[in-house]
This record gives C-alpha cells, structure tokens and sequence, in this order.
C-alpha cells in the first residue's frame, strides 16, 4: 500500500514546470523546479492529510495529466520517452490546481503553509517553504511563466473553491 506522496509531488512539479518552463539556464530550471516543488508538497499534503488518505490515494491513483494537457493545449504532444511518460499517470489534477494558486497567490499561500501545521509555524521552519512564501528576484525570473496569474488562471481556477473551503471552511459558506 502506498504511504508517501513522492510519486504524486514529482509528477505533478514536473508537469508544472513542462507547461511553464524556467525562463533562463540551468540555475533558473533548478530555481523554477524547487518552487513547483514546494507548491506542490504543500497542495499534496493538504489534499491528503492523513497516512488513510495516502493510501486511498496509492489504490484509486490519482488520475493522471490529461485533463491539465488538454486545458494548456499540450494535449496533442506525443510522449517523449522509453517509458510512454508513464509518469504522467501520477499527476494529481487538485493538487495542480492548488499548487497553481498558491505559486500566483501569497494570500493563500501562507496560510495555506501555516495548515500544515494547524495554523501554527510550518514543518521543517520557515525555510523549508521560503521560495514558495518569499521568492526573491532570482526566483520571480526563473519562475515567472509559473508564477504568472493570467497564465495559470485556467489550471488555478479548476479547484480554487476546494483549496479557499479547505483553508477558511466559514469562508467558504459566505461565497
């Protein structure tokens, strides 16, 4: 039974930051992919909160890329590996969604990380989110179609009602 969400926090930064690339070299991919990464750390382990969760997720899957491909028009790509981008069969479309608002929000971004720890500081301190919470210069250019609000509007707005319900449930009934 699966007990970690590694499969789905990979998959789903690496479909991220393939549909909003690094504007730069190799340190602004290397800066894009630890943001996506944190976004979607975050996303994941609010979606699936508890070890039950993880393991419903392990036998049901997470259902895969071609939803998020169709709406970002790369539907049509045909796979690019040995493997058929197996990989892809691991991406959570909530958990895209949700990383997608917290990297073009910091309004649901900190308290989204606060959640995590039931509103007090985040696991791991402050620096295990800093890039997601405060990026700086470097991080604003090498992930600036990620962070970009127009362009993940169509990705962000899938879910944005689930992750708003899941971080302010009394905000959710006034909407």
């Amino acid at each position: 039974m699966q007990t970690d969400l590694s499969p789905v926090i990979a998959a789903t930064a690496q479909w991220l930051t393939r549909a909003y690339p690094a504007s730069g070299g190799a340190l602004a991919g290397a800066l894009c992919e630890v943001q996506a990464r944190q976004a979607v750390t975050v996303a994941a382990r609010l979606r699936y909160p508890t070890p039950m969760d993880v393991a419903l997720l392990g036998v049901a899957g997470p259902g895969g890329a071609a939803r998020l491909d169709w709406i970002t028009g790369a539907d049509g790509a045909a796979p690019a590996g040995p493997d058929g981008e197996a990989w892809r069969t691991w991406v959570d479309e909530v958990v895209a969604s949700w990383a997608a608002c917290l990297l073009t929000d910091p309004a649901l971004a900190a308290p989204a990380v606060a959640a995590l720890a039931g509103g007090g500081s985040p696991p791991g301190g402050p620096v295990e989110f800093r890039r997601l919470l405060a990026p700086d210069e470097d991080d604003r250019r090498a992930a600036a179609l990620l962070r970009h609000p127009d362009l993940l509007a169509p990705i962000a707005g899938l879910h944005q009602a689930q992750l708003v319900a899941r971080l302010d449930p009394g905000q959710a009934l006034v909407a």
